[in-house]
């Protein structure tokens, strides 16, 4: 797989993911319909900002394993593997009927207060980390150097998020109103398995 080959399958994959309703878009949505756009985009600011300290951890901490030798490469791919064929197993067979986006009370603060929520919303959840762990490698092209380039994915699936959000935001109340949908509920969750359980096989089945 060459580079371009690379980055253009993580596109597609990570755009598709960053399309699928969590827990970033229900910050963003929330933060928008009761704050307002200017907090939402600070609250999204924050959330980019976590991902960005994943990515760098993972990346030098992935750098590291593969460099050090071919068993740690096979250990992490099998883990990664299991994680992602289960998390695509239940999408599959158990996709949500509802996503709830519906907004709370206001709460005080400043702008920055929204910023430091979703920093810490995103920081604080080890998914994130184990899910960069898990679909990241998959991207990585052989002859290239780990570290940057992870975090290059990183960095892209920051930008993807970005724009994921700024959309959400000038958007709220029509996005909202169609991720309350429950057959646009279960058709993302059922792509977003789809996908899971195909890079979990491609990654069980690597012999790098």
């Amino acid at each position: 797989m060459t580079i371009v080959q690379a980055l253009s399958a993580y596109v597609v994959a990570a755009g598709l993911l960053t399309l699928t309703p969590g827990l970033d878009t229900a910050l963003v949505l929330r933060t928008a319909a009761v704050e307002g756009p200017k907090r939402a985009a600070f609250a999204a600011l924050g959330i980019n900002v976590g991902c960005l300290i994943w990515g760098g951890a993972v990346a030098l901490g992935l750098g590291a394993l593969l460099a050090a030798s071919t068993l740690a490469f096979n250990v992490l791919k099998w883990i990664g593997a299991a994680y992602l064929l289960w998390l695509g197993l239940n999408l599959l067979l158990k996709p949500r009927d509802r996503f709830e986006v519906a907004g709370g009370d206001r709460r005080g603060g400043g702008d920055l207060t929204w910023m430091r929520r979703g920093f810490l919303t995103n920081l604080l959840n080890p998914k994130v980390g184990v899910f960069y762990v898990s679909f990241l490698p998959q991207f990585l092209p052989q002859g290239v150097q780990a570290a940057p380039f992870i975090f290059l994915l990183a960095v892209i699936h920051v930008v993807l998020g970005s724009c994921w959000s700024a959309t959400l935001i000038a958007a709220t109340r029509p996005i909202a109103g169609v991720l309350q949908n429950a057959a646009v509920v279960r058709w993302l969750d059922r792509l977003t398995g789809g996908v899971f359980l195909a890079f979990g096989v491609r990654l069980a089945l690597d012999r790098r």
